[in-house]
Parts: structure tokens; sequence; C-alpha cells
């Protein structure tokens, strides 16, 4: 048995599990595993050359055969990493975060053209509506529980209001999700599947350092916030974003100190940089969302998409007996 869903059969998978294509913490490595476990990977391409996009794209498909994707951050994405993206015709196009003036429909009928898949983030109502009116194959419903950049409505909320306003668009839930029960209640909410991202940080395969990982498994999820201090440092504008990171050294150092972090971004941004090469979580960049909380070991990418799909086919089966004929005989 297994569970069996439109995502399923529209994107040609095994289980309606999906990597998120998260900037830093996705890899080959780990794209090919989520996928060879019959999950759908995402590679994400936020700021990666255009022939590095290529490159990238190659070694996925010399490690799995499956369909996979690539993500790009639209509003950061040049004219020439979108032809690059194109022209490697990904399984799937994963699109977030664009600006308001950005026109969805022409880049889509091009990504559908060249024979992908368009799947595209979104955080709220307006934007689910503008990018089905685009064309989207598929959209996922991220709520702010997640890792990362993130608006401020819930999974739990969002999920069924993107549903209903692009039906009979797929819709996948994202934020807050780490195991079967979460599937398992995104499929009851009308999601056709989830999009998992600090879930599959703390794997093997992530490209993190291990103590970032280590961190989220320590996290008991009370030790994120929403912060833009980080973004600062970068020199980065998302359009209507918060970052959801962890309270470390970083953070504590500079929190309340926002015209300071505009003075400093250079060096606080180069000490993010040193902490990455040094594997000091309490320096670094920890984007990873609520549910680190229940995540309590470092485990493979492959045994996570098939553990959550068998939790969530046996919540579904075994829960269904909640429900009894109560009429009188």
């Amino acid at each position: 048995m297994a569970i069996r869903t439109r995502l399923t059969d529209l994107l040609e998978i095994e289980h309606p599990v999906v990597l998120g294509g998260m900037g830093s913490g996705t890899s080959p490595e780990l794209v090919a595993a989520v996928s060879e476990a019959g999950g759908l990977g995402v590679q994400g391409g936020a700021g990666r050359p255009p022939e590095v996009l290529g490159s990238l794209a190659a070694e996925i498909r010399s490690r799995t055969r499956r369909p996979f994707g690539v993500n790009l951050l639209l509003f950061m994405a040049s004219p020439e990493q979108r032809e690059a993206l194109l022209q490697v015709a990904p399984p799937v196009f994963s699109t977030s975060w664009p600006m308001p003036e950005d026109d969805l429909r022409p880049l889509f009928e091009r990504a559908h053209s060249a024979g992908s898949r368009v799947m595209h983030m979104v955080n709220g109502v307006p934007e689910a509506e503008r990018a089905a009116e685009a064309g989207a194959d598929v959209i996922v419903a991220q709520g702010t529980e997640g890792g990362g950049h993130v608006a401020l409505i819930s999974t739990l909320v969002l999920t069924p209001m993107v549903v209903r306003a692009v039906a009979p668009v797929p819709v996948l839930a994202a934020g807050g999700i780490a195991d079967g029960s979460g599937l398992a209640a995104a499929l009851m909410l009308g999601a056709e599947g989830v999009l998992m991202g600090t879930r599959f940080l703390a794997t093997p395969e992530s490209p993190w350092p291990a103590s970032f990982k280590q961190a989220i498994v320590a996290s008991d999820g009370h030790d994120t916030l929403l912060s833009d201090i980080l973004d600062i440092a970068k020199g980065n504008l998302w359009p209507g974003a918060f970052d959801r990171v962890r309270r470390n050294r970083l953070l504590e150092d500079w929190l309340g100190r926002e015209g300071e972090v505009r003075r400093h971004r250079n060096a606080i941004a180069a000490r993010m940089r040193q902490a990455v090469a040094e594997d000091d979580a309490e320096n670094g960049e920890l984007n990873f969302g609520q549910v680190a909380g229940l995540i309590d070991a470092i485990e493979p990418a492959a045994e996570i998409v098939r553990r959550v799909a068998a939790e969530a086919e046996q919540l579904l089966t075994t829960r269904s007996g909640l429900v009894t004929d109560k009429s009188p005989a």
C-alpha cells in the first residue's frame, strides 16, 4: 500500500514528500537521496552562477534517474540565472518570492515549453491566486513555523485557505512538518503532500556543518525568532519576508541594534562565513524552523522519506476507527 495523491500522479513520484529547495541546505547528494527514496528532491539555486546551475543539475542526473527540482528565489534571480535554469529543464521548475511587479506567466510558460512542471511557493492567498493564474502546476503554502524566510500565517490556517483559493491546482503544505502525523494532517487539510526543510537539514547528506545540524537536534523548538538582522548584514532585501533563525550568540550580540548592524554589516557577514568554515553554530546563520523540537536525531534522508510516508499511512488507516455509527438501531 502507499499514499497516492494528485501530486504523486502529476510528478510521477511514490511518496507525497518534497525536499525544500534551500539555498545553503541542499546538495546533489541530498536531492538524489530524497528522489531515490520516492520523494521529490529539490536543489536550491539561489545565488548560484548560471553555469553552476547547469553543473548541479548534471550531477543530480548522474545520481538519480527519478524526478527532481531546482529552485530559484525570483526576487534575486538575474535574467541569466532564469535562462540557465530554463535551459537545464529540470523535471520540476521551482520558484518562490517574486517581486510584486514580476510577471510570472511568461516564465511559467517557458518552463512548460521546456518540459518542466512548475512549483511555486507562497505565503498568502493573494500570491497563491497570482501563481495559479500564471499557470503553476503545484503551489506550496508555507506557514510561519518554517525555517528561513516566512510570513506570518500559520500552516494550519494557510493550507486550507490556499487549497480553497486555487482549486483544482494541487497544494503542498510546508512549515512545522517533520513526521508522518504532519503529512497526515496536511492531507486532512486538503493538501496533496508536504514540503519539508528543517527535517532534511538534520541528515548526513545535508551540506550544513555538523554543529549546525546538532543545533537542530538540541533545539526544543522554542529557541527561534523572526528577525531581519542577518538579512541586513548580508545586504539582502526580501519582499515582505521575515527570517526565522535560531537565537544564538550571533543574534544575541545584535538584537535591538539594527542601526548598528547596518554600519557593521560587512564584519557581521564575515563572521557568519567564518562560522561555516569553523563549524561554529553559535556564530552562524541557523535558518531552521520550530519543528526542530520534533527532531531528535540526524538520520539518512531516504529513511526519513519512507518513514514519514509509512507513519502517515498507518495513521490515516488506524485513526479512521474514531468515526463510529451511533445512530439508533
